[in-house]
C-alpha cells in the first residue's frame, strides 16, 4: 500500500513539473515523445519483466492503436479522444485472439511466435489498400497529441500500472516468473494471469500507438516493424527486468540519446548500439536490476536527518 501511494505521488508530482514546466516548442515534442515511449514500455515491460514472456513483436499492437484512432478521426470525425480508447481496445481483442492459442509456448517459442504475428500483423495492413492506405501511409491525422495530453494520459496509466504490480495480480505475476509450477500448487491460476498481462500490455501499446499517430501526423506499416518491437525490448532490458521505474528511465535515456543526435542520423543507431552494450557490461542485470528507483533511496536515514529535536529544556526527571 505504502509502494503504490509513493508511486502514485510521484506520477502525480512528475506529471505537473511536465505539464507547467516553460519549454520550447521543439522541447515539448520531446516530452510528448518520452511520454509516448514510455506507455508503450510499460506494457512491455508488465509481460517481459513482470511475467517473464519475451516478446518481439509488440510493435504489431501500437500499429493496430494507431490506424484504429487514425480511420475514426479522419474518415469518420470521431473525437480524437474515445478514437485513442478504441485503439487500444482494439489491441486488445487482437491480442486475445492471438494470445488463445500462443500463450501456451514457453521461453524461446513464443518470442519466435510473436515475430511472426507481429510480422503478419503488419504486412495486413501494409496490403490492405482499400482500408489502410497500404504501404503510401495514412496522412492528414489532426494534431490531438500535444504535451498535455501525452503527459496525463502517461501519468493516469503509470498511476494505474504502479497499482497494477503491488496489487494480488502483480504478485501472481512475479510468481509465475519465477517458477510457474510452484506458483500453481500456492493456488494461482498462472493461465488467467499471464492473459490478462498480455491483454493489458496490448492495451498500452494500443494507446501508445494512437498517440504517436496523433504526433506525427502520419502513420505507415513500416514504423512498426521488428525493430519498433525489438527496440521496446531493449528499453526494458536497458533499465533492468522487473523493475518498472528502471522501464521508465531506460525509455528516457535512450529517447533522449536518440534525438540529440538527430542531427548526424547515420551515426544514432551506432550510438544506440554501443550504449546497449556498454550497460549490458557494466550492468548485466538493467540499469535497477529488479529494483524500483526509490529503493534506492535511504529511507532510514532521511528519517533520522528530519526527526524533531527535543528541546533543551526537556530533561529527564530524577528519581527521587
Amino acid at each position: 500500500m505504502k509502494k503504490s501511494l509513493w508511486a502514485s505521488s510521484a506520477f502525480v508530482v512528475l506529471g505537473l513539473i511536465l505539464i507547467f514546466m516553460p519549454l520550447s516548442g521543439y522541447e515539448e515534442g520531446i516530452v510528448a515523445l518520452l511520454c509516448i515511449n514510455c506507455i508503450a514500455a510499460m506494457g512491455v515491460s508488465l509481460l517481459t519483466g513482470f511475467t517473464g514472456i519475451f516478446s518481439l513483436g509488440h510493435a504489431a499492437y501500437m500499429a493496430l492503436g494507431a490506424y484504429t484512432a487514425a480511420i475514426m478521426t479522419v474518415r469518420y470525425g470521431v473525437h480524437w479522444f474515445p478514437a485513442i480508447v478504441a485503439g487500444g481496445i482494439i489491441a486488445v481483442l487482437i491480442a486475445w485472439l492471438i494470445g488463445m492459442p500462443t500463450l501456451r509456448l514457453t521461453g524461446d517459442y513464443y518470442a519466435i511466435a510473436s515475430i511472426g504475428l507481429g510480422e503478419a500483423i503488419r504486412l495486413v495492413l501494409e496490403n490492405w489498400q482499400s482500408f489502410t492506405r497500404g504501404a503510401r501511409g495514412f496522412p492528414g491525422i489532426d494534431s490531438y497529441t500535444s504535451r498535455t495530453v501525452a503527459v496525463g494520459f502517461f501519468t493516469v496509466l503509470g498511476i494505474g500500472m504502479f497499482n497494477l504490480i503491488y496489487s494480488r495480480l502483480g504478485r501472481e505475476l512475479k510468481a509465475s516468473r519465477d517458477d510457474r509450477v510452484a506458483a500453481s500448487l500456492m493456488g494461482f491460476h498462472t493461465p488467467s494471469s499471464r492473459m490478462k498481462a498480455l491483454l493489458i500490455s496490448a492495451f498500452y501499446c494500443g494507446i501508445s500507438g494512437a498517440l504517436l499517430g496523433g504526433y506525427m501526423n502520419f502513420i505507415q506499416p513500416s514504423m512498426f516493424d521488428m525493430m519498433k518491437s525489438t527496440e521496446l525490448t531493449a528499453v526494458v532490458v536497458f533499465g533492468g527486468l522487473g523493475s518498472m521505474s528502471g522501464t521508465l528511465l531506460g525509455s528516457a535515456i535512450v529517447t533522449s540519446v536518440m534525438e540529440y543526435f538527430r542531427d548526424i542520423s547515420q551515426y544514432r543507431m551506432l550510438i544506440y548500439g554501443c550504449l546497449l552494450v556498454v550497460i549490458m557490461v557494466l550492468r548485466p542485470e538493467g540499469l535497477l536490476g529488479s529494483r524500483e528507483i526509490w529503493s534506492f533511496i535511504p529511507i532510514q536515514t532521511l528519517r533520522s536527518v528530519f526527526r524533531p529535536m527535543p528541546r533543551p529544556d526537556a530533561r529527564p526527571k530524577e528519581r527521587g
